[in-house]
């Protein structure tokens, strides 16, 4: 199989999309992924994975820390400027969690510290114990599926 199958087959699982954070040296820096989830309840870890060749990579690494900003439907905006999808400067308004930088308004805020890092094939999943959380009020979150942004209606409707 080429990559762009392998790719195509991964596309077709729908996953949330979140913004990984970190501060280095009094710098915020943010990414756009969708490669996170939760991997105990005792002790409480999340893993996330980001790519060998992301910047992330080496921020993560020398800060031994990041949060996970779950967007909602609403911030799919902030998804396109993490991904560098939009290039022109906005403004990010952040908060804090637990002394990591973290986005305003997410549905959902985690702060964590890494506990453990494996490189597999590309990538570097980074294990993170929970040190706080925040939840918002629910609103519907934003989704990714075959490549493209989409939401809860769109696959309800698909469904029906």
């Amino acid at each position: 199989m080429d990559d762009r199958q392998f790719r195509n087959a991964m596309g077709k699982f729908a996953t949330g999309v979140n913004v990984i954070t970190t501060e280095v040296d009094g710098d915020i820096h943010g990414m756009t992924a969708n490669a996170f989830m939760s991997v105990s309840l005792d002790p409480k870890l999340v893993v996330i994975s980001i790519g060998e060749n992301a910047s992330m990579l080496e921020k993560v690494r020398k800060s031994k820390k990041y949060a996970i900003n779950i967007l909602s439907q609403s911030q799919k905006e902030l998804s396109m400027i993490f991904a560098g999808q939009i290039k022109e400067d906005r403004n990010v308004s952040f908060e804090s969690l637990a002394d990591l930088p973290v986005i305003k308004e997410a549905n959902t805020q985690i702060s964590c510290e890494v506990v453990n890092e494996y490189v597999e094939g590309d990538h570097t999943l980074f294990i993170g114990k929970v040190i706080d959380l925040k939840l918002q009020e629910c609103s519907d979150p934003l989704l990714f599926y075959k490549g493209k942004y989409t939401s809860l209606e769109k696959t309800e409707e698909a469904v029906m």
